[in-house]
């Protein structure tokens, strides 16, 4: 990021055009984008333009290239797909093509054109802007278009973003769709071919649950693996009654998930900002996420690394192959390799590692203790399940645990272990003689709150109890999203999308129903009468299309609720006739629920009726995404990783530095271990929440998107980075 003086964000588009295109395969989250696009274009003073039907739609021409309005990106957020349509056009892969794509956006004056697509459709985009002053000079020749117009559309700026379910685009760690996590026994996949004698491998006896087979699976020798090679190999060798599923198409259908949203809208937002800022001399470039960063990257950098990933593949540079296609598929890969068909080893470590679920259950624990345990097992230790949190860690409620014990938990919601919100501290001395009686070595404490809070006082008790001198990893898991210095925890996604998705069938539910506003209640934290914390509000929010979503980290009084119900007021004179306002539960002591209800009832008697939904203890519960899944699986992974050398550091005799205690964090684009005791700064423990929370950034986004007229602070942007430099590629 860097900074640079502030601008008038309202004013930054003012007497400028956008087109965006949608082009390639259907994704989930490409309306999301498209909408982002729309409104914050229009926010910015510029005039928008819908290209229907991706490039073919560019060269055609006529109604295929329409003005935008506010309304009309109105109930997109929740279709999956692209509603202003993607089609592949040999007529733009000819200059004459381009030629005419380019004489259409001249006549409506777009010089800006955001195209969201994969590969092939951000390569044709950078191919289009390189010759734009030729395709110019030809339709000045051909009298096609005016010397005035010409000059005034000079120049094209390009941004792209990654709308793909491949995730085969370099320099994104993620695009729009991409998760698959399901614990698979065996994963076949082009990049990586798997070693040689893999078919006597799968004929060791094991019970074989899923193997997922990607399109272009190859060998060392380059021959196919495909599903039915697999589907007979296992049915010969195993005798196993087996069943071979293509998914297909199934797999760019279906309502996007409330990360698919989040992530379009952020990139649309950044594309606009990108557009608008450019100059002649700034490359094309493409907008992502990285980590949690918003990036941008020279477009053809990005074309180019794609390609260099399948010429290593040509070329048997397997490895390299991996690296190129990005650091998140790169860490993904490997832990997929650490934990599946492998051997445990014939020496034992002599190392016990305890682990627990403290605080409320939520989904992903499950996938975070299975891959714990297994890697521990692979290291050679012995893995001890401790059951329902520190009073099961006091009372001896511990056991050891096997590899086939945590088979099928990655997909499995809640806690299998038990988990509770008792803190230790009350009953230290009893957990201290466990920890010495049952040879504990390490602890791994996965949770919320009371997970960071308990580690914390493992800490303190140091002093006092030298059996608690040893390394231990607490690794954030709650939907409350609420533990200082990580930027995400376990289970929140999970949460946020079953949020999504119940605000999605609400407002259906009111399909044919006009002038109807919804408030809805989220939850602050299970069990917890003080957490504070607004993420699932906010972020629920963004991705739903709420008008406004009421938390406790920004404070409202009665003039902001009366400013929002007149916001409403003017919303139903148009043609969007419904309203969603969520409201975190513990946002205002005084401005409840039923408060709120009541007052938008009241103020808009006549003009809109109102409903109210709670939606309580089910945001808790439910089958973990897959990001979660994917998500706990690393988490749990590197935590017993990070152990196993702290243990090496310290002999496991005696480990008392802060550096030994610590909390595993995701922090923009990396995960770090963080000492507890440095994150004691960071903490309003009485509301707890951390004191800086990275989210509260996007909430005028949120507003923007929902109409309202507030500044955006652009004295902060996103730098363009180097994706070749970063990968050391040439």
């Amino acid at each position: 990021m860097q900074r640079s003086a502030p601008v008038d964000p309202t004013k930054m588009g003012v007497g400028k055009a956008i087109a965006v295109l949608t082009s390639g395969g259907d994704a989930q989250g490409m309306n999301a984008a498209v909408r982002a696009t729309v409104r914050v274009g229009i926010y910015t003073g510029a005039k928008v333009y819908f290209v229907h039907e991706g490039y073919q739609g560019l060269v055609d021409g006529g109604d295929n290239i329409r003005q935008a309005t506010w309304e009309s990106v109105s109930m997109m957020l929740q279709l999956g797909g692209t509603v202003i349509g993607s089609a592949r056009c040999q007529d733009f892969r000819s200059k004459e093509g381009r030629a005419k794509a380019a004489c259409n956006l001249v006549k409506l004056g777009i010089t800006n054109l955001c195209v969201i697509g994969g590969d092939g459709s951000l390569t044709g985009a950078n191919e289009f802007r390189n010759e734009w002053s030729e395709l110019l000079q030809i339709l000045l020749k051909a009298g096609k278009i005016t010397a005035e117009e010409a000059k005034h559309s000079s120049h094209l700026n390009i941004v792209g973003m990654v709308g793909s379910i491949d995730n085969d685009f370099c320099g994104t760690d993620m695009t729009i769709v991409t998760a698959l996590a399901c614990g698979a026994d065996w994963v076949f996949i082009p990049e990586m071919p798997p070693d040689e004698g893999w078919e006597d491998h799968l004929s060791i006896g094991n019970r074989l649950n899923v193997i997922i087979v990607a399109e272009g699976a190859l060998d060392h020798h380059g021959k196919p693996i495909t599903c039915d090679i697999i589907k007979n190999l296992v049915t010969k060798k195993l005798s196993f009654d087996t069943r071979a599923t293509i998914l297909g198409h199934v797999q760019r259908g279906g309502t996007p998930s409330a990360f698919d949203r989040i992530l379009g809208s952020r990139m649309g937002v950044e594309a606009v900002m990108a557009l608008l800022e450019a100059t002649p001399d700034t490359p094309a470039c493409v907008v992502s996420l990285s980590g949690n960063m918003a990036v941008r990257l020279p477009l053809m950098e990005c074309v180019q690394v794609t390609k260099e990933v399948t010429k290593a593949m040509a070329e048997g540079r397997f490895e390299e192959a991996v690296k190129l296609r990005g650091k998140s598929f790169e860490n993904n890969w490997n832990t997929y390799k650490l934990l599946a068909h492998v051997t445990a080893p014939d020496v034992k470590s002599n190392i016990n590692i305890a682990i627990m679920n403290v605080g409320a259950p939520c989904a992903g624990m499950n996938a975070a203790v299975r891959s714990a345990i297994r890697i521990g097992i692979l290291q050679g230790h012995s893995m001890l399940a401790v059951h329902d949190g520190f009073d099961g860690l006091a009372h001896g409620a511990i056991e050891p645990m096997t590899w086939g014990y945590v088979g099928g938990w990655t997909g499995k919601g809640g806690s299998n272990l038990g988990t509770k919100r008792s803190l230790p501290a009350r009953m230290i001395e009893e957990i201290s003689l466990n920890i010495a009686k049952f040879n504990i070595h390490a602890l791994v404490i996965i949770g919320g709150f009371e997970a960071f809070v308990g580690g914390l006082e493992l800490v303190t008790a140091r002093e006092k109890y030298e059996e608690l001198c040893i390394p231990l990893v607490v690794i954030p898991a709650t939907v409350s999203n609420n533990i200082p210095g990580s930027d995400f925890s376990i289970g929140a996604d999970t949460a946020l999308n079953t949020i999504t998705t119940t605000c999605d069938r609400i407002k259906q539910s009111a399909a044919g129903t006009k002038r109807r506003v919804f408030i809805i209640e989220t939850m602050g934290g299970y069990y917890s009468n003080n957490n504070m914390c607004g993420y699932l509000a906010t972020m629920a929010g963004l991705a739903a299309g709420a008008d406004a979503a009421y938390i406790y980290e920004e404070q409202f009084g009665i003039h902001d609720l009366e400013t929002n119900v007149e916001h409403l007021l003017e919303k139903m004179k148009t043609t969007v006739k419904r309203g969603l306002i969520l409201r975190n539960e513990k946002c205002n002591a005084n401005y409840t629920t039923d408060f709120i209800f009541n007052l938008y009832s009241e103020e808009g008697k006549g003009v809109f009726d109102c409903r109210k939904n709670v939606l309580g203890h089910m945001q808790q519960g439910g089958t973990p995404t897959p990001f979660d899944r994917n998500f706990g699986t690393k988490m749990g992974a590197k935590a017993v990783l990070w152990l196993t050398e702290k243990l090496k550091e310290s002999g496991r005799i005696f480990a008392n530095t802060p550096d030994s205690a610590c909390v595993l964090v995701m922090k923009k684009r990396a995960t770090i271990f963080q000492p507890l005791s440095d994150l004691k700064e960071d903490t309003d423990s009485e509301h707890r929440i951390p004191k800086t929370q990275w989210w509260l950034k996007l909430r005028p986004i949120l507003k923007i998107l929902a109409k309202y007229k507030i500044s955006l602070d652009t004295s902060e942007t996103a730098t363009m980075e180097h994706v070749i430099k970063k990968r050391g590629t040439v």
